[in-house]
């Protein structure tokens, strides 16, 4: 079987990864349209998570603090925008996301960033490496978000004439 160059899979991640984000936004914009559930605050770091799957392949693996730096990073640093544009109001006794108009100049800062990050790592590891440290790092910075997203939507429905949970 053929190997894939480098460049082309690197642009195919790239152009993958503008996709999604872009896809993320119009999911949000849609998803602040409908209140929101513990379930929805909570499924998409599980659903996530079966991405750890791809440590399975030996070529995706590296040292384990490699793994405990992406993730800090995510979760110490990345996750800040989106904790800071996250916010909940309540409408006919259901809690609702309010539009961020910064969330999708955050999101795509934070591809740019990614960017700009992979063209150094990819310096130092091979491509299935630094699309693992990145998935890492997602993790962290989704995971840290959605658990605070989790703990303002309790806090909401502690308060007084607050709708119960779905």
């Amino acid at each position: 079987m053929g190997s894939i160059n480098p460049s082309v899979l690197h642009w195919g991640t790239t152009i993958g990864t503008l996709f999604m984000a872009l896809m993320v936004i119009l999911i949000r914009v849609k998803a602040s349209e409908r209140p929101v559930t513990v379930r929805k605050i909570l499924i998409p770091p599980m659903g996530m998570a079966t991405g750890f799957f791809m440590f399975v392949v030996p070529q995706v693996r590296f040292p384990l603090w490699w793994a405990l730096a992406a993730f800090a990073a995510g979760w110490l640093i990345f996750a800040y925008p989106l904790i800071a544009t996250t916010k909940f109001h309540r409408r006919d006794g259901e809690i609702f996301a309010t539009r961020s108009k910064s969330f999708a100049f955050i999101l795509l800062g934070l591809l740019l960033i990614r960017t700009l990050l992979h063209e150094f790592i990819d310096l130092y590891v091979s491509v299935p490496q630094s699309g693992g440290l990145f998935f890492i790092l997602a993790f962290g910075m989704i995971l840290h978000w959605r658990w605070f997203m989790w703990r303002r939507y309790k806090a909401i429905l502690a308060e007084p004439g607050a709708p119960e949970p779905a």
